[in-house]
């Protein structure tokens, strides 16, 4: 299994201290656990900025970073050791564990914090915090600085200045780094085998649940779980963005709009796929799916160094828009129609979103107010789509019903674009050799 070394934990916490200064410090709670219902968790995920700094699995623990601090700038606060809850929960690392295995130069029991974390806070000028994340721990925060502060006159001195530590450390997991991207290329591997396993299951008569059991099969045989829910669409659900239902018969002559992607070793992928139910387009569905498929193609070539945020985007918008008047869906001169947004009634969302830890992964996609420049090692999706719903006026009724997103996840190179999720077929020509060839015992 690959996994992030903690050699690299290191490094991301040494650049963050850099970037902090010195007289400053950090404070990084872990995720709390979450219920689903009356006393039955769910399956703990840890907090993304506090897995990028510390690789620490737990929940209930704290990481404090003191830039140039003598005895021991990174500090953790982790769960005890407790035979009788680890017979019920499984094992902890307790503070010996978080240090010998995490790196960490020094911890102590999660139940010491209060006494000891104002000493820590004590004659620091900035506390590096993000705060609106867990509205609980804001406030332990905010009391332990106003405890300081009805103390000054004994020559303890507070922090001065709250800085959002999400604006510096998100610019960090912008960029990926080698072993990210192989994470990250294991994951698309892995979401894009479950794409092609879905194509050969999918026919006429089966349920879209049942395609969603195919893809989540192929997720965890991989030791990878979803990175969010399925979206398995048929027919008329191919036209709601963020269908969740997942409930219906797929029937013959309908398309199947399935957006899957998996979190392997809390790295996302996010994948797109389109395709016919019965394994052959209809001229109407390939006539719609191939101008997607152009605008998907079209915006991956502007991925690369040097081009902006936005070039993707407009480079699908053009396609999308010049095509959609081929097709008598829209009326007017290309360059108007572009301006007015009109195809926003057909492709009514961006093309794209940074990817990463998180599906929709943290970083500015705007630098004042221009858009950001791409550079190397930023990982992106590229995800144009067409939809035309029933009752779509002035649109054949044959179109009704037509939707079509295609979805890939691409890498910033030196030289250009690395797409991630090659694995999974895109062209219409593939698509119908890979489902003809379906076993459907």
């Amino acid at each position: 299994m690959k996994a992030i070394p903690r050699t690299e934990f290191a490094r991301r916490r040494r650049q963050l201290t850099r970037l902090m200064g010195r007289d400053s410090i950090a404070i990084l709670p872990a995720a709390p656990v979450r219920h689903r219902n009356n006393d039955v968790e769910y399956a703990y995920r840890q907090d993304s900025d506090f897995h990028y700094i510390t690789g620490f699995s737990e929940p209930e623990a704290v990481a404090v970073l003191i830039p140039g601090r003598e005895p021991a700038e990174y500090v953790m606060f982790v769960r005890e050791r407790d035979p009788t809850r680890e017979t019920w929960d499984g094992r902890r690392a307790g503070p010996e564990g978080a240090q010998r295995d995490h790196g960490a130069d020094d911890a102590f029991p999660i139940g010491d914090i209060d006494e000891i974390i104002p000493g820590l806070l004590e004659n620091r000028e900035k506390v590096f915090y993000t705060m609106g994340v867990y509205p609980d721990f804001d406030q332990r925060v905010v009391s332990w600085v106003n405890g300081l502060r009805t103390q000054a006159r004994n020559g303890r001195h507070p922090p001065q200045e709250f800085v959002a530590l999400d604006h510096v450390l998100h610019d960090m997991r912008l960029f990926k780094s080698r072993t990210e991207l192989e994470l990250m290329r294991e994951s698309a591997r892995i979401a894009a085998g479950a794409h092609v396993r879905a194509m050969r299951f999918t026919q006429p008569g089966r349920q879209e649940f049942e395609v969603m059991a195919e893809l989540i099969h192929e997720f965890r045989r991989h030791n990878a779980d979803t990175s969010y829910h399925p979206i398995v669409g048929g027919g008329p659900n191919s036209c709601v963005l963020h269908y969740r239902d997942n409930n219906q018969t797929l029937k013959e002559g309908d398309l199947l709009l399935v957006d899957a992607g998996c979190e392997y070793e809390c790295y996302a992928s996010d994948i797109t796929r389109t395709y016919p139910v019965n394994g052959r387009f209809s001229p109407e569905q390939r006539a719609v799916y191939e101008l997607v498929l152009e605008a998907n193609e079209a915006a991956i070539a502007k991925v690369k160094p040097g081009n902006h945020w936005n070039d993707p985007h407009l480079a699908a918008v053009h396609v999308i828009t010049q095509g959609l008047v081929k097709l008598g869906l829209l009326k007017g001169r290309v360059s108007k129609l572009e301006r007015e947004a009109a195809y926003r009634r057909f492709f009514m969302h961006r093309t794209g979103h940074w990817l990463g830890i998180d599906v929709h992964d943290v970083g500015d996609y705007k630098i004042g107010d221009e858009w950001r420049v791409l550079e190397p090692g930023m990982v992106m999706t590229i995800e144009p789509g067409i939809y035309i719903p029933s009752g779509s006026r002035g649109v054949p009724k044959r179109m009704h019903n037509i939707g079509v997103r295609i979805e890939d996840d691409v890498v910033v190179t030196k030289t250009g674009v690395e797409v991630l999720t090659s694995g999974a077929p895109k062209s219409v020509e593939a698509i119908e050799a890979l489902m003809s060839g379906a076993s459907h015992a």
